[in-house]
């Protein structure tokens, strides 16, 4: 069994192919997806996309570098994750990858605070986006004390001081297809030392498909290609990568 902890299937490049999906999903054993929201405009679809099926599940979030658009209160996101199938606040957190014209960032801290109280108010696990931003995401998240929930680093390309600061708070990381690239050597390291109950896959669908896929649109059955990259690189065999993701992954969202 494998589970893919961080996919976009609302999104135009794969909506109107799920049966398909699902097809392949069921002959690679993916049998379960968490369905992840960027805005709140488009939730709505999240959660419909999440509804077509028992095991798959949504979150609730607006990505951080997102702008123009909806900006989500506390009392708007505790709202919405009150819906049984939403088991998680994101995708939120930091992204200095494309500043704003202006320079000034600290909308995108203010929004993450505001995710990270919601998640505490309503104890469910945040869905973490950083890049080019690790000091400032840890720095949020010890000030607003984000570690009495928790969550996930969702595809971790991180440096191993950052996956250990991360994991000192209760985190767990996530890795994508990134993971089978021949440049992230580092990133494998990170792989070969995490515990292995502390560690999710994911796709992060319709992008990063692995190898021999990349370059392709993305998709969930895609996740095995990640389960076999990390089990080469730990000395397990695939399905032990699953078992081991999948109870991860049942634990911290707190599903059967």
């Amino acid at each position: 069994m494998y589970i893919d902890s961080h996919c976009h299937l609302d999104f135009d490049e794969v909506q109107t192919d799920l049966s398909d999906i699902k097809a392949a999903m069921r002959i690679a054993q993916v049998n379960r997806a968490l369905c992840i929201s960027v805005q709140l405009e488009t939730f709505p679809r999240v959660l419909a996309v999440a509804e077509t099926d028992p095991y798959w599940y949504a979150t609730v979030g607006v990505h951080p570098d997102y702008q123009d658009i909806h900006e989500p209160t506390v009392e708007e996101l505790v709202q919405l994750a009150q819906h049984a199938k939403v088991v998680g606040i994101g995708e939120t957190g930091l992204d200095y990858y494309r500043p704003s014209d202006d320079g000034d960032l600290e909308w995108q801290r203010a929004r993450f605070r505001t995710h990270i109280r919601a998640a505490r108010e309503v104890g469910k696990p945040l869905i973490i986006h950083t890049r080019q931003a690790a000091e400032d995401t840890l720095r949020v998240i010890d000030e607003e004390k984000a570690a009495q929930v928790g969550g996930v680093f969702h595809c971790f390309t991180e440096t191993q001081a950052i996956a250990d600061a991360a994991l000192e708070r209760g985190f767990y990381l996530s890795f994508s297809g990134i993971v089978t690239f021949k440049n992230a050597n580092a990133l494998r390291d990170v792989v070969q030392r995490v515990p292995l109950d502390r560690f999710l896959i994911e796709t992060d669908t319709p992008y990063l498909a692995p190898v021999p896929y990349r370059g392709q649109r993305n998709q969930p059955a895609y996740v095995v290609q990640v389960a076999e990259e990390i089990a080469r690189i730990k000395g397990l065999t695939p399905e032990a990568v699953g078992e081991y993701s999948s109870a991860n992954f049942c634990r911290l969202f707190q599903v059967p």
